[in-house]
């Protein structure tokens, strides 16, 4: 696990700070620092923690290096900016910079949540924990300090708002780190999310925008989509590329849509401007090199009978235009009596050998156009296990090769 730095001995921290860029931990650590002893922090002893996704808006880092960046140097504050080095665990994190004066905010490291979900072909999931901020913060965070702190007992000040008292009972129980204890001063000081916006107006004359990837399902789930659909609106070139990640996804996977039951895509409307800019800016982007890809999925079923996570194999088989892929698809598909779906406006064309059945277990298979960003990937023994379920002679066979 490569890990560098050129501030003082960890083993003089006994405070971290968690630092999302966002309006609470912003809050937190600006009010904070009009006054740190009286706050409980001693500034030599405490490091600020930020894990970098890789795809955050351009005006939060402005932001931050406008307004916070200056005022951390301005204090010695400790500074740690931090990423994950790679796909697995193994590859570690990586030290962005490590410094009390930093100079830039570092964004993006190695590997990024981008990488990760742009070369499987998914989206973030809306249902369950949020993995993806999980792998790309939580993990991240939780192995430097594991690393430094060696055991020993330390605060962790996390900026949870007095509006969400439940993550301050989920976060005391979810940590396992030796030492920890968990902190929350926002909830303390009664401060809720209007507040913190209030300070920050207050303190720097500016609205500090929400922290969060560009490519993020929840806040539309969270009932901030106006406002989201806005900031699209002024990035069109990021709307263009989030644009393809969702297409791409659903084009494996019709389920795939960023909002649930809803798309991106759907609330764009050609006759607007400023929407007209956003799909041109992601009809740029489907100009690429595409593929014909064979997909394959698996819903089992443990030995108790429980659902297991379904398990998945694609493989890219050919490589040309739009255009090419999906006549390739729906000219096979004609061959053997297979329906096609298709996406006339972007090119898509989409063809299923084995449709999935209404019950566990169960298998799909089918054969798709896309944008060529996503890589061969298979799960571990998919194989054993396809064979074990489905009966390869009776399945619909196509010349795709």
């Amino acid at each position: 696990m490569p890990l560098f730095s050129t501030a003082p001995d960890a083993s003089e921290i006994d405070t971290v700070i968690n630092w999302g860029l966002g309006v609470d931990s912003t809050a937190y650590i600006a009010k904070m620092l009009t006054a740190p002893a009286a706050h409980g922090i001693d500034l030599e002893r405490t490091a600020v923690l930020y894990m970098a996704t890789g795809s955050e808006w351009p005006e939060t880092r402005a932001l931050v290096e406008e307004f916070m960046l200056p005022l951390l140097r301005k204090h010695g504050v400790r500074f740690v900016q931090l990423a994950r080095s790679g796909h697995l665990k193994s590859a570690g994190i990586t030290v962005l910079d490590d410094s009390r004066h930093p100079q830039r905010l570092f964004t993006r490291g190695p590997w990024t949540l981008w990488d990760e979900m742009e070369s499987v072909g998914t989206v973030p999931q809306q249902a369950g924990t949020r993995k993806c901020s999980l792998r790309a913060k939580g993990e991240v965070g939780d192995r430097w300090i594991i690393s430094v702190m060696a055991g020993r007992p330390f605060r962790q000040i996390m900026g949870f708002n007095a509006d969400e008292l439940g993550r301050r009972f989920g976060d005391a129980t979810a940590s396992k780190i030796p030492g920890r204890t968990g902190v929350y001063p926002l909830i303390d000081w009664g401060w809720g999310r209007q507040r913190c916006e209030d300070y920050l107006l207050e303190r720097f004359g500016v609205h500090w925008p929400k922290s969060y990837c560009t490519f993020c399902c929840f806040p539309v789930s969270m009932g901030s989509r106006p406002a989201h659909l806005e900031r699209m609106r002024s990035h069109p070139d990021i709307a263009g590329k989030v644009l393809r990640l969702e297409y791409t996804a659903m084009s494996f996977n019709p389920n795939a849509k960023l909002y649930g039951k809803d798309t991106l895509l759907q609330f764009f409307d050609r006759s607007m401007p400023r929407d007209r800019a956003c799909l041109e800016s992601f009809e740029r982007e489907l100009d690429t090199e595409w593929a014909l890809y064979r997909v394959r999925r698996l819903f089992l079923l443990s030995g108790s009978g429980a659902r297991r996570p379904v398990m998945r194999s694609t493989e890219r088989v050919r490589l040309g235009d739009p255009q090419q892929m999906a006549h390739r698809v729906v000219a096979q598909a004609a061959k053997h009596g297979v329906e096609v779906d298709r996406e006339p406006l972007y090119g898509r064309a989409r063809c299923w050998l084995r449709p999935r059945s209404a019950t566990w277990p169960m298998a799909e298979e089918l054969f798709t156009s896309a944008p060529a960003h996503v890589i061969d990937k298979q799960d571990d023994n998919f194989e054993a296990q396809w064979h074990e379920l489905v009966d390869e002679s009776a399945a619909t066979q196509l010349s795709l090769l």
